[in-house]
């Protein structure tokens, strides 16, 4: 404990005196100086100090510059409780011999603290004998509050053996290596293995699904049943997807249908029936004569056959521009009907115009883009070849713009009149927003009976 405090005793005796309730080894243990009691002053009351000390034990007189009334407590103006009937035990500064600060003469006394008594060793108590030797305590004279030295403990350092030198040298080990493992199968083996595997675990569970699925099975309960019933029903949105699912599936395929349609089978077909209608044209010219030439044909009738060398188009001609009579059957038409009727190639001043598909059904205009100034375009009736070279193209007008069939027709560049030919088409390809114009001039009439002109025969 703290040295000095008068609220705690001291707890840590000089060193010599045996603790409380261990007796010491009663051989060695001296016996204990009898120490006086404490005598409180008679100058003053509680606070001012013991007269005296132990001279035997080492405490000192207190210094007679103490002043009691300078450690007196004058805060508490209140009236103080009543004094004890016995004195209260007073606590010395531990090692010094000095009252304890803090009290005032406000107190009275206590009666001094006994000394300390060791106690007797119970019956039969039998002490173990130390390790070590004791040490006496330090002197009576050395004052009070000084500690013995300590024993020095020395551990005893354990007992070596002698090095026995050994006379045989050790023999060297050989390591022993695990034998290497033996080969396994090469990859084709495995395969085969495998394979194997394979063919004879297929029946198996084929056998096992077979059983499973003829094994006899409990029945179920009504409740069981509706759960069973109610998750093998689809829900509405399961159905719904499908339906949509099916729909654009089904709208897939027709388009898929339909552009086949159009891009390959209207080509197909409109062969056909070119193919056909040549055929007709030609067993005509043959079979009629020259005073039977009607004046004028009748609508969807061929009368000419046209060629393009370059192109390599071979295309009957047929009266008027209707497309399921003429121009979806793979055929080139003429403008003759109405406002929009223009003149023969037999007429000696005019502008003969036809129109044909540029895509599907045909499309026997597809490549007249491609034309230059100077190819040939020839056109064979009855009677005779007419032949027209290119002169000018119009890439793209608009399709109410009618003045490029006129007699004169306006942006190709021809001065009067003239034997005049142009070609109309659709542009951009794969549309019907504009059209494209192709204009020639007749540089040849042969009749029939003189051959076909060079621009054929070359």
């Amino acid at each position: 404990m703290t040295a000095g405090s008068p609220w705690f005793r001291a707890t840590d005796p000089p060193e010599g005196e045996p603790e409380p309730g261990v007796a010491p080894p009663a051989a060695s243990v001296p016996e204990p100086a009898p120490v006086p009691a404490y005598e409180a002053s008679p100058e003053t009351a509680y606070g001012a100090g013991y007269a005296g000390g132990y001279a035997a034990g080492g405490y000192e007189t207190p210094s007679p510059s103490y002043d009691a009334t300078a450690y007196t407590d004058t805060s508490y103006q209140g009236a103080y409780p009543a004094a004890a009937a016995e004195p209260l035990p007073r606590q010395t500064e531990y090692g010094t011999g000095d009252a304890a600060p803090g009290y005032s003469s406000g107190y009275e006394p206590t009666a001094p603290e006994q000394a300390y008594e060791p106690t007797a060793a119970p019956a039969g108590y039998e002490p173990q004998a130390p390790e070590q030797a004791y040490e006496p305590p330090a002197p009576e004279s050395a004052a009070y509050g000084t500690t013995a030295p300590e024993a020095v403990y020395e551990p005893i350092p354990a007992a070596e053996e002698p090095y026995e030198p050994h006379d045989e040298t050790m023999a060297l080990r050989s390591v022993e290596r695990p034998p290497a493992p033996e080969p396994g199968p090469g990859r084709a083996e495995r395969r085969r293995a495998a394979k194997g595997r394979g063919r004879r675990a297929a029946p198996a569970a084929a056998a096992a699904a077979a059983a499973a699925a003829t094994a006899p099975t409990a029945p179920l309960s009504r409740v069981e049943a509706r759960r069973a019933a109610r998750a093998r029903k689809e829900s509405v949105g399961v159905v719904a997807s499908r339906v949509v699912g099916e729909l654009f599936i089904t709208f897939g395929v027709v388009m898929l249908l339909f552009v086949t349609y159009q891009l390959w089978w209207t080509n197909v077909r409109a062969g056909q029936q070119t193919d056909r209608a040549k055929q007709q044209i030609e067993n005509d010219w043959s079979q009629e004569d020259k005073s039977d030439v009607p004046a004028a044909f009748e609508p969807g009738q061929g009368f000419a056959i046209m060629y393009i060398p370059k192109l390599d188009v071979v295309v009957p001609i047929a009266e008027g521009i209707s497309k399921p009579k003429v121009l979806d059957r793979g055929m080139v038409g003429h403008y003759a009907e109405g406002t929009l009727k223009t003149a023969m190639p037999a007429d000696k001043e005019g502008n003969f115009a036809v129109a044909g598909h540029r895509n599907t059904h045909g499309e026997p205009f597809r490549y007249i883009n491609q034309l230059q100034p100077g190819d040939p375009i020839v056109v064979e009736t009855r009677d005779a070849y007419y032949t027209y070279e290119m002169a000018s193209i119009l890439p793209q007008t608009s399709p109410s713009n009618v003045s490029v069939i006129r007699p004169v027709p306006e942006g190709s560049g021809f001065k009067g009149p003239g034997r005049y030919i142009t070609l109309t088409t659709c542009t951009p390809e794969f549309t019907s927003t504009y059209r494209m114009i192709v204009w020639g001039k007749m540089v040849e009439e042969r009749p029939r009976s003189k051959g076909k002109p060079d621009a054929l025969v070359g």
